[in-house]
């Protein structure tokens, strides 16, 4: 009997020591956050890629037989001040409002994901110089620098995605800095150094996809930044222009009738808020999955 036991215990199987971690994806399907935030965000997506496929009244287009009207069957949300049909002219605003958030990160990465490399892998008298000016940008609060940029560069939609994306850029060199200072000490760096590799190889080939995750993560996150900006400038007259809609606009031309019609401020509203929430929640489930603390 002893020996039988013995045997059972010495052929039973062994759990394994290293069990392999899901990939990215599935992790972000168990995160809930990620989940709804995701969802969400791709539902906007949608709503500004397909607008023009939908059977949508025109959003431009004027209705003096319909102006102001409370939300009906006909109008799901009413009409504006022009009569125009204000779920039309949230669609396509969506497009503004997104475009805007997208185009506006690409520059703030363009510029600030380069300039951070160099303040960080180089030091000295270069990551004084950037640092200086980064620190100089980040004193003014960020409103305030986006529209004394886009007031600068004049009012229209570009120039606010411009303007927007110019103020971020200090945020992603100070990000970008710190993390090459933490990863360039690091063992796999001294041997690419050692069997003589360039600076750029080593920086583009071995530093930076290192750091990309919280360089996604940031710019998920400043995604709904833009989105409040964007919605903000035009809010003031600095961005989208009439009469192309978007929501910061939307919610300017509502502002003085809302005694009068205040459903037209609600539903931009609404669809600002949800934005925000969305590439929030989203932001907060990659910093989970992509998290080396985490993982």
């Amino acid at each position: 009997m002893m020996a039988a036991a013995e045997t059972d215990i010495l052929t039973a199987p062994a759990e394994p020591a290293f069990r392999p971690r899901p990939n990215v994806l599935v992790r972000l399907a168990r995160n809930r956050s990620a989940l709804i935030g995701g969802a969400i965000v791709l539902a906007f997506v949608l709503m500004a890629l397909f607008s023009p496929l939908l059977p949508l009244a025109d959003p431009i287009k004027s209705n003096f037989l319909a102006i102001r009207k409370p939300p009906s069957e006909l109008y799901w949300f009413g009409t504006d001040e022009l009569g125009r049909d204000q779920v039309s002219r949230l669609f396509f605003g969506a497009r503004a409002s997104l475009l805007a958030g997208i185009v506006s990160v690409l520059i703030a990465l363009a510029i600030g994901v380069p300039f951070g490399l160099l303040a960080g892998w180089y030091g000295g008298w270069i990551d004084a110089v950037i640092s200086r000016v980064t620190e100089a940008m980040l004193a003014c609060p960020f409103l305030i620098l986006a529209i004394a940029f886009a007031a600068v560069l004049g009012p229209s939609l570009t120039n606010a995605m411009i303007a927007i994306g110019l103020s971020a850029v200090p945020i992603f060199v100070r990000l970008v800095r710190a993390q090459v200072m933490s990863v360039k000490t690091e063992d796999f760096v001294e041997g690419a150094r050692a069997v003589g590799a360039r600076d750029l190889r080593i920086v583009l080939r071995h530093i930076l996809p290192n750091i990309l995750s919280p360089i996604v993560v940031q710019s998920t996150l400043f995604m709904a930044q833009a989105i409040i900006l964007e919605a903000a400038l035009s809010f003031l007259g600095l961005g989208q222009q009439p009469p192309s809609p978007s929501w910061g606009q939307m919610l300017n031309v509502a502002k003085n009738f809302m005694d009068q019609a205040p459903w037209m401020s609600v539903a931009p509203g609404i669809c600002i808020f949800l934005a925000v929430l969305g590439f929030n929640m989203l932001g907060d489930g990659l910093r989970d999955v992509l998290d080396p603390k985490e993982n």
